[in-house]
Formats: structure tokens, C-alpha cells, sequence
């Protein structure tokens, strides 16, 4: 699933890597607990979380994800802009909730991790 269409079918907002929205995701994966975030090892993988803060930006890095959904309304902030610029990251935000979010993405074929 391109990056294009998670943002036509989330409404959501691109607030960093707009270059990179004709990109593809294979998997996505929903949590708020950065710790399961570390265990995984999947490629083009969606991150879709409401935890808005630089530790999420950290946590991916560390996880080489890309991609970031965050859910809830949360606001990026320009500190977490300015790293995922230095890690070549996309940043998106969306108003729905995690739950509604993953299930649209679901739905729509993006596959989960496990």
C-alpha cells in the first residue's frame, strides 16, 4: 500500500516526507508500547501509534522504520520533525483513533506483523 493511500483513506496529514508518499508499506503495526516496538524486524513497515513525542521518532530509528501514523489528533512537534528529517522519515497524523485507524488499513490490505 503506497503511503498515498494511507493518507486518503486515515485523512490524515503529511507533516514530514511528503516526497516520499508515493512510497509502499507492506505491513502496519499499532501500539502505544514502544518496547513491542523494538522486537519487531519487519521491512516497510507502518507504524501507527498515539504516542506523539520524540520517543516514538527514537524508537523507530532504532527499529529502522520509516513510517509513522499518529492517531488521536496527537500534534507532532518540530523537535520530532527535525529528527525524523535527519533519519529520512515520513510523519503522518490523522484524527481517528487507533482502533478505526488499524481497521481501515486493514481492510483496505495493508497486512499485520503477526
Amino acid at each position: 500500500m503506497k503511503i498515498s493511500e494511507v493518507v486518503r483513506l486515515t485523512g490524515a496529514t503529511v507533516v514530514c516526507g511528503e516526497e516520499k508518499t508515493g512510497h509502499e508499506v507492506e505491513k502496519g503495526f499499532s501500539s502505544d508500547l514502544m518496547s513491542d516496538v523494538l522486537t519487531l524486524d519487519t521491512e516497510n513497515l507502518l507504524l501507527i501509534t498515539g504516542l506523539s513525542n520524540v520517543q516514538a521518532i527514537r524508537t523507530a530509528e532504532m527499529a529502522d522504520i520509516q513510517y509513522i501514523l499518529f492517531t488521536r489528533n496527537k500534534k507532532v512537534t518540530d523537535e520530532m520533525v527535525e529528527l525524523a528529517k535527519e533519519n529520512n522519515m515520513v510523519l503522518l497524523e490523522t484524527s481517528f483513533s487507533l482502533f478505526k485507524t488499524s481497521g481501515i488499513l486493514y481492510h483496505a490490505g495493508l497486512k499485520p506483523v503477526y
